[in-house]
């Protein structure tokens, strides 16, 4: 039995277990995979409950809200995404040691590859600078990037991730409320890192007459899989990556560190898993 888990607040509706049990039994391996909530926000309860799941054996966990910059200090080894974001969300947990990934990082790639296939990225407007946006403000430049626009209510978060990309050799600035819609004008890209478009609290991040003569569209919330804004970006003609293919690749990815298992064709995995638990879009 591979004992793997997700450490977060608010995870009752994950749908992590689901994806790495089937991946499991794709891969002829038994999975328990438990969601692991600790009694509040804290770095101690954190540590808490990462010392209880090591001492029960388990294998690896995922690492969500609002533990992933906390999680980087009970790690013994972080890998380079992780340097370059400063969070991680995945834990190895073998030989004794912690080992810290970001799949936010690869899986977003990964997603964004198999959505748009050579496409480059190029000038992207971000809206959100929490832990998927900067996992995806770094990755970005990965797929072809050229300049990075950063926009958050939370306008010291907003210039921690300008700075850390800038600093790391690639170029962003940050972009003022007032200054948005003329931004939005002059970019290949947007992308959503904000809950806002979720079930719990619908709506844009954006007004809908900003999104023109963009290329692509990415949106972080998967619940639902077609949300307002990536309705309104279809519309208009822009190719479209889902949060669930976020959620998917960066599952994938995972799992791989997880078990050593390469998950070879993704495709019919991805198909099976939107059947199997009623995963509907009409975009993609």
């Amino acid at each position: 039995m591979l004992n793997l888990g997700l450490i977060g607040q608010a995870i009752t509706a994950s749908r992590s277990p689901s994806l790495h049990t089937l991946l499991g039994r794709l891969n002829q391996i038994s999975v328990d995979y438990q969601l692991q909530e600790p009694k509040d926000d804290s770095a101690q309860a954190y540590n808490t409950k990462l010392a209880e799941i090591r001492s029960k054996g388990f294998v690896g966990v995922n690492v969500t809200y609002p533990y992933k910059q906390i999680a980087i200090d009970s790690a013994d080894e972080v890998n380079d995404a992780v340097k370059k974001v400063g969070a991680t969300n995945t834990l190895l947990l073998k030989d004794d040691k912690v080992c810290a990934f970001n799949t936010d990082y690869t899986g977003f790639i990964r997603g964004f590859k198999g959505r748009v296939g050579d496409l480059q990225a190029g000038k992207v407007l971000i809206i959100g600078a929490g832990g998927v946006g900067r996992a995806i403000g770094f990755a970005l430049f990965e797929v072809g990037a050229t300049e990075v626009f950063v926009t958050d209510l939370n306008e010291k978060g907003a210039l921690s991730l300008v700075n850390a990309i800038n600093d790391a050799g690639y170029k962003a600035r940050y972009v003022a409320k007032d200054d948005i819609p003329a931004a939005a004008k002059e970019v290949d890209g947007l992308v959503n890192c904000t809950p806002v478009g979720h079930f719990k609290s619908l709506g844009m991040p954006i007004s809908a007459e900003l999104i023109e003569n963009q290329k692509w569209a990415f949106d972080a919330v998967y619940t639902p899989m077609d949300t307002e804004f990536l309705v309104a970006a279809n519309k208009k003609g822009l190719k479209i990556v889902s949060g669930f293919d976020l959620f998917f690749y960066q599952g994938i990815d995972a799992f791989e560190i997880f078990t050593g298992e390469k998950i070879l064709d993704e495709k019919p995995v991805f198909d099976l898993f939107c059947t199997k638990y009623d995963v509907k879009s009409d975009l993609i």
